[in-house]
């Protein structure tokens, strides 16, 4: 693999898992309503 090909390749691996964590870190601090307080229209 040429060097530019290892730098887009890891450039894409830290946008990827940087997502994923940043999601995981979002779900942790906010983990949505309570059970009893969620309201479904059916």
């Amino acid at each position: 693999m040429s060097g530019s090909a290892i730098v887009m390749m890891i450039v894409a691996m830290l946008v990827i898992w940087g997502g994923l964590a940043l999601a995981i870190a979002n779900l942790m601090r906010y983990p949505g309503e309570e059970p009893e307080r969620v309201r479904r229209d059916l």
